[in-house]
């Protein structure tokens, strides 16, 4: 239900929309400005007109909420993200969120410009990484791995009605600097195989494995 107040020569609406991740109540306000032309009661009548329809678009999603990214994102986590996703890849979106919280997970949902996303990618391609395993920069594909996570969030807030729009979608990513791998020739391959089948059978199951990792083109981590 819609608050009336009136203040001076406008009426200030204000709409209940319930309470956001952290319990705290999330309203939706509305300043109406009374015409010159108008009497108090038309005023008054057209005022509580004014807050109806406020309410419903508030209903109907066309209102923006004042909801910051970080706090929207988590609510994801736990209404969307744990039910959708395999663990593997919502852990790689846990991981992902610690560097994109700290730079726009601040900022309101419809305040988000594709500026800011692409103020962050600049960052992150110029950023150390924030594991302790590897130096260096963050590779092209990690980067778009953290975009595809804040792409992600925004195309639920869209179907959530809190944005009409997703920033993400006019950014410029990094290129993937793809490097050539060095494999072996047909030549390597054969003498390989020549020497698998010379070894002993206490070996086979090793022959086994090498064999197939050859003609299948196994890489490593495949199961």
């Amino acid at each position: 239900m819609a608050t009336i107040q009136q203040r001076g020569n406008s009426y200030f609406i204000t709409v209940s929309c319930g309470l956001d991740v952290r319990g705290k109540q999330v309203r939706q306000t509305k300043t109406w400005r009374i015409p010159e032309n108008m009497t108090a009661k038309q005023a008054e009548k057209e005022a509580q007109r004014q807050a109806f329809m406020f309410e419903e678009s508030v209903k109907r999603g066309q209102i923006n909420k004042a909801v910051k990214f970080e706090e929207f994102a988590l609510e994801w986590f736990k209404e969307v993200g744990a039910l959708k996703l395999k663990q593997r890849t919502l852990a790689n979106y846990r991981n992902y969120s610690k560097r994109v919280f700290k730079a726009i997970g601040h900022q309101r949902m419809d305040r988000l410009t594709s500026r800011d996303v692409q103020k962050l990618i600049a960052e992150m391609n110029e950023g150390a990484r924030l594991d302790k395993y590897k130096k260096g920069k963050l590779a092209p594909k990690t980067i778009r791995n953290h975009i595809a996570f804040i792409s992600t969030i925004f195309e639920h807030g869209i179907r959530m009605g809190i944005v009409s729009h997703n920033p993400c979608k006019a950014v410029t990513l990094p290129k993937d600097e793809r490097t050539e791998k060095e494999i072996y020739t047909l030549e390597e391959i054969q003498k390989i195989l020549a020497l698998l089948h010379q070894e002993p059978d206490k070996h086979f199951d090793f022959i086994v494995f090498f064999t197939l990792a050859i003609y299948c083109g196994h890489r490593r981590g495949d199961e």
